[in-house]
């Protein structure tokens, strides 16, 4: 058992901790990318509803997939990973001649999803198909749509959906 007197320093001890503690400010996460994202969002809700798709190009070395296409009006997270069925329009870096120099870049895409799912041999799995029939640069930098910026590299193998 230990003396009074130890007992009461280790209780002020602890008090005293507590209180230097209150005035201490707390760690805080701040996302870098915040206010665009939050920026990007406000855009997203403002947008027109129309016959057409929102997409953002994901361009990975080993893949063959397309990228994310969303409806207007709803967040990255609804979108779907797609393969892009190029026999009425080529996509516009393959129209260009230089695959994936538009890796990222967001645009307003016209077409229609096939129904149909069409198998990624890279990936082992079946994304849906869209017919493209049309396309317009929307951004050549958009703000981001993944959680880490390492996604948007064309050597790393991830295929995480944007958030």
């Amino acid at each position: 058992m230990l003396p009074i007197h130890t007992s009461r320093w280790r209780l002020l001890g602890a008090v005293g901790i507590l209180a230097v503690l209150a005035f201490v400010p707390g760690c805080e996460t701040i996302e870098p990318d915040g206010p665009a994202r939050a920026a990007m969002q406000q855009a997203i809700q403002a947008e027109q509803p129309g016959d057409y798709f929102v997409g953002r190009r994901m361009y990975k070395q080993d893949y063959k997939m397309w990228g994310w296409i969303r409806e207007p009006g709803k967040p990255w997270k609804s979108a779907k990973l797609v393969m892009l069925n190029e026999q009425t329009k080529l996509a516009p870096d393959r129209a260009g001649g230089k695959l994936g120099t538009d890796n990222n870049c967001e645009y307003r895409l016209t077409g229609r999803f096939t129904g149909e799912m069409v198998y990624e041999p890279a990936s082992d799995k079946f994304y849906p198909e869209f017919i493209l029939t049309g396309c317009e640069v929307l951004s050549t930098d958009p703000a981001r749509i993944y959680e880490t910026k390492r996604q948007e590299k064309p050597e790393v193998r991830v295929l995480n959906p944007p958030i």
